[in-house]
């Protein structure tokens, strides 16, 4: 009774009202993502659950007294995306939109997901690897193993379904699915890293809703680079049908300038680094400018950040008939 009333608490209560009303919602042309939301939501459940009551969680520098909020960090962004394509399929159907579009936000979908997809499959791993707890006896493994083979195997074969569905050719199939594996594993990276460098800062759930949005925001704007630059690295119909859609000037400017602010404290301490060890070789003795000198490097960097990288960025993927930031 007590490991009931556990599961069923008002959160978990509240995620999977809204993911079923939003699979009611669903067009029979959805079917393949509406399936696949549906095994990632019983997949983040059964996480969720079994997470909040195994060992497995004090291995990760979590907040502390926080729930893992699982659950709700994997399911946000896709049923956030799947709305977007319930509106869009009814668009398309009343032809205010072109198709382009309509595969454009598929493939946003199933990026998102196979994001969430990825961290999932993981925690799975560091739950099956930790030892039951006294509320859970020995046979619950068997049960656990057999649901995660059940949803990883399912969520496959959706998404080779759905994938297959909008591609013209096996090839093209091919490098959809890698590109949603490349999200996966860039997702699992991710979290393990922003775990590890802000510890006790945040639950699981907000780290994986955290790390799904870079992954989706950064790996949209490489893909749409990579399209950009050089056609030939990626096939033709990818790059049509992912990215041919026209981008306003306004989403360029915005995503430049969160790229630039991302990357600014990377470059920031490489200046940092090569000062340091320049001044500290040939001026030991006077270190009175120390601050003055990490001010001008802060500021130079932050304008060479803004005036340079980012605008050149811009122009690659957008033709400005001016200075973006003008």
């Amino acid at each position: 009774m007590a490991l009931s009333s556990s599961m069923l608490n008002g959160e978990r209560g509240v995620v999977v009202l809204i993911v079923c009303r939003v699979l009611y919602s669903l067009p029979l042309s959805l079917l393949c993502p509406g399936l696949n939301l549906a095994i990632l939501s019983l997949f983040a459940l059964f996480l969720d659950i079994r997470l909040d009551d195994s060992a497995a969680l004090s291995r990760f520098k979590t907040r502390p007294g926080a729930s893992s909020g699982i659950l709700l960090g994997a399911v946000t962004l896709p049923t956030v995306m799947i709305s977007k394509l319930i509106q869009l399929t009814r668009a398309y159907s009343l032809q205010q939109i072109e198709l382009q579009e309509l595969e454009h936000m598929t493939m946003q979908y199933w990026a998102t997901s196979a994001s969430c997809f990825g961290v999932l499959i993981f925690l799975c791993l560091v739950v099956l690897s930790t030892p039951n707890t006294k509320r859970f006896p020995r046979s619950f493994s068997v049960w656990d193993a057999t649901l995660s083979i059940f949803c990883v195997a399912s969520y496959a074969v959706t998404c080779c379904v759905s994938l297959a569905a909008i591609s013209h050719t096996g090839s093209n199939t091919v490098l959809k699915l890698m590109w949603e594996l490349y999200h996966g594993l860039v997702a699992v990276m991710l979290i393990q890293r922003l775990l590890d460098k802000f510890p006790s800062c945040a639950s699981i759930g907000e780290l994986l809703l955290v790390t799904v949005g870079l992954v989706l925001y950064f790996g949209d704007m490489l893909a749409c680079t990579i399209a950009k630059v050089s056609g030939s690295l990626i096939s033709t119909e990818l790059v049509y049908i992912k990215y041919g859609i026209r981008r306003s000037e306004i989403s360029i400017i915005i995503q430049g300038v969160v790229l630039g602010l991302l990357l600014f404290p990377l470059l920031l301490k490489y200046a940092l680094h090569l000062s340091e060890g320049y001044f500290n070789k040939r001026y030991s003795e006077a270190r009175r400018s120390n601050e003055i000198r990490t001010s001008l490097l802060f500021f130079s960097s932050l304008g060479f950040i803004l005036v340079v990288i980012i605008p050149s960025w811009m122009q690659i993927v957008q033709d400005f008939h001016v200075h973006p930031l003008l």
